[in-house]
């Protein structure tokens, strides 16, 4: 596994939202990760539960916030190599990607979570 320094430039996997960021601290299994921007928009509803319309709590998951700082475990950190998107700019179109993914499933899953979608955009973008 590759080892990262202070300042390095990542792509983070956290639950199930994909980042870039920037490393700012090194622990023992973690890397302390700044966010800088979105990839990929965590999934909506219970994680427990993944894809049930039916769960008991069908939780509304938000993307980290810009520089907001977060512990990923060191094996779901990658290098970054690429030009660092606009934070907003990446989470809108990391929210359509997933809109667009979402529109092609027929299931109570895909609906609640076009529905938060529609809830977080009103947030996200005001």
């Amino acid at each position: 596994m590759e080892e990262y320094k202070v300042g390095d430039r990542v792509k983070a996997h956290y639950k199930s939202g994909t980042y870039i960021g920037e490393v700012t601290e090194i622990r023992p299994q973690h890397y302390l990760v700044r966010v800088l921007g979105v990839i990929k928009h965590p999934m909506q509803g219970d994680l427990h539960s993944p894809k049930d319309g039916d769960a008991m709590f069908f939780h509304e998951r938000r993307a980290l916030a810009f520089r907001e700082q977060t512990n990923v475990p060191k094996k779901m950190v990658k290098l970054f190599e690429e030009e660092i998107p606009d934070y907003t700019e990446s989470l809108r179109q990391a929210l359509n990607k997933m809109k667009q993914e979402l529109q092609e499933i027929s299931s109570p899953w895909a609906e609640q979570s076009l529905k938060n979608i529609q809830s977080l955009e009103m947030d996200y973008f005001k």
